[in-house]
């Protein structure tokens, strides 16, 4: 990683702050106060040592001054207890944030670009690499003010008492940052290198474990078994290579840290012997003296070493932002990003010289020319892989484009993609239900529906039909990836969710796919009984579902072919007619 990208994910890091600058200002609040509380501590504590040994005090005397020192030590404690409590929260609601605006990008970006990457790299992303930047929201950022603010406040507390004393601080200071600096330019790379190999590791192995069952089937579950040994051996040393950093680290801040102490030892030690008479402002070096800048020397050095410590969560968390960085910053301008929105009610459709292109900017499909009223039912069909489903994608949002696709009127681009969605249904062939009941699957599509409406829909997709069967009703439980209902019921669910929303634009991507022929008759039943109330586009392979569409487009090698009806396409030479034949034949 070069020197400007770890600034340019250094300043990222820092922006994000922005939402917890509250929590982190009162963090550093917390920290000071704990530092003050350690100086009174330690002239309490040298006070109470000078008066036993040196002064030969009556204990009696000293009573007040231990239950002052039992006091402040229970205070420290507190103290350091409620900042580690305002740290916690302040990761804990900035790791919201930015799986926030992970989730946000991932909506808009669409299932197209998600399918550029395995699961469990975005699994990976989502978890390990934003859960690795906790530390360095919650410790690593406001220690960085107190390893400026707390040593000042010592330093000028040991200057005051022995100038010499404070004099080797000031000094050998500056030692620690220096080569804490240095060995810091690598242990960002060294992060980044492992988060690049977990990612890899998670991706491979969701991947490999979902298919398991076809690697026995081919007899090649060894080979992958080799492939797995092989990418866990590879994050094993990207980890020890960070581990390695860590410990190199931690024994560069003991080392300073033991030399300068150890340096105002000996003065004072020599001091005491009286080998040396300078520093003490011409009174004398007192065991007071001494024994408070000894305890204070021990204490200006810890904020710097627990920024040393924390430097490993500045490291992680540059490591694991150059990807998310990437995700967020990635270019979606020509999917969409406006601001207009549009009047209630069905939507025309208007495309010229059309090109539906990849995430990566390949042509999909295109030049596309096309006019569809509002109100209109179009079946779009074709062999796999003519450019259908691109069509649906774009509309979604979920695709650039180039040219001019317009939505009564208005450059799709244009368009609020938020307010856009709202206005349109979408149902796939594999229909996600990701909320726990029936009943709350099918309000996704409408959070704010009435039970009337909720009955409504129920009754109009048919899954009144099996609810007698389910132990709650519509409170039953659908089961991980619906696993509790047939695939049949599954989808006759997502249409209940879509159909809830009373969209302008209904959007079917291949519905009847995967279902028996009962479910296939109840599904469509429910189509063409919903279908005159929007604009609709159905994708489908299934030609007798097609018959009573107003257009058919015909898709081949990602134009539109053919357009009509599907009764005058059906007699006439071309792409349908040539499907129509290829089906009979199959049948």
């Amino acid at each position: 990683m070069n020197k400007n990208r770890q600034q340019i994910l250094v300043r990222w890091l820092g922006s994000q702050s922005k939402w917890i600058n509250r929590w982190l200002n009162l963090s550093r609040l917390l920290g000071l106060i704990s530092a003050v509380i350690i100086v009174i501590q330690a002239w309490v504590l040298a006070s109470v040592l000078q008066a036993l040994i040196m002064d030969d005090a009556p204990r009696t005397t000293l009573t007040g001054s231990f239950v002052v020192l039992a006091s402040l030590f229970a205070l420290r404690a507190v103290v350091n207890y409620i900042r580690e409590q305002v740290g916690f929260i302040a990761g804990s609601f900035l790791r919201r944030q930015i799986r926030t605006q992970v989730l946000d990008r991932l909506a808009r970006l669409g299932p197209a670009w998600i399918r550029g990457k395995p699961a469990g790299s975005w699994s990976s992303m989502l978890f390990e690499q934003i859960e690795d930047m906790h530390d360095f929201y919650a410790r690593y950022l406001p220690q960085v003010s107190l390893a400026v603010l707390v040593p000042l406040m010592i330093l000028i507390v040991v200057f005051f008492i022995n100038w010499a004393a404070g004099l080797i601080l000031l000094l050998t200071a500056p030692l620690i940052p220096l080569f804490m600096t240095l060995v810091g330019m690598g242990a960002a790379d060294a992060n980044r290198r492992n988060f690049l190999a977990l990612a890899r590791l998670s991706g491979y192995f969701l991947d490999r474990l979902r298919g398991l069952d076809t690697l026995r089937l081919f007899f090649l579950a060894e080979a992958e078994t080799q492939e797995l040994r092989h990418a866990t051996e590879l994050f094993r040393q990207r980890t020890m290579e960070v581990l390695r950093l860590a410990f190199l680290s931690s024994g560069i801040l003991e080392f300073f840290t033991s030399i300068s102490i150890a340096i105002a030892a000996v003065y004072f030690g020599f001091s005491y012997l009286q080998e040396l008479h300078f520093g003490s402002y011409g009174t004398g070096v007192t065991l007071f003296s001494g024994f408070l800048v000894l305890i204070l020397s021990l204490e200006f050095f810890q904020p710097l070493r627990d920024l040393g410590m924390f430097y490993h969560a500045k490291a992680k968390a540059v490591g694991a932002a150059e990807s998310l960085v990437s995700f967020l910053e990635h270019d979606d301008e020509a999917q969409g990003a406006g601001s207009e929105t549009l009047a209630p009610g069905p939507v025309s459709l208007l495309a010229c010289d059309l090109w539906v292109l990849a995430p990566d900017g390949s042509e999909l499909a295109g030049p596309l020319n096309f006019f569809l009223p509002a109100g209109q039912q179009v079946a779009i069909v074709g062999a796999s892989g003519a450019g259908k489903s691109s069509i649906l994608n774009v509309l979604l949002g979920f695709l650039p484009y180039r040219g001019s696709l317009k939505i009564n009127g208005r450059e799709l681009r244009a368009l609020a993609p938020s307010q856009w969605r709202e206005r349109l249904s979408w149902i796939s062939q594999n229909p996600s239900l990701p909320v726990a009941t029936l009943r709350d699957n099918i309000l996704l599509g409408a959070p704010s529906a009435d039970n009337a409406q909720l009955m409504q829909v129920v009754n109009d997709a048919y899954i009144a039909e099996f609810l007698s069967v389910l132990p709650k009703g519509l409170d039953s439980a659908v089961g991980e990836d619906a696993g509790l209902l047939s695939v049949g019921q599954a989808q006759r669910v997502a249409l209940a969710r879509a159909l809830i929303r009373t969209p302008d634009l209904l959007l079917l991507d291949e519905p009847t796919a995967s279902l028996d022929i009962h479910s296939k008759r109840l599904v469509m039943h429910v189509l063409k009984s919903a279908k005159r109330r929007q604009t609709t586009l159905l994708v489908t392979h299934q030609l007798q579902a097609i018959t009573d569409f107003d257009v058919v487009w015909v898709m081949h090698e990602g134009t539109i072919a053919q357009q009509g009806s599907y009764a005058d396409l059906a007699v006439s030479d071309g792409p349908l007619a040539d499907l129509i034949t290829f089906r009979a034949q199959e049948l």
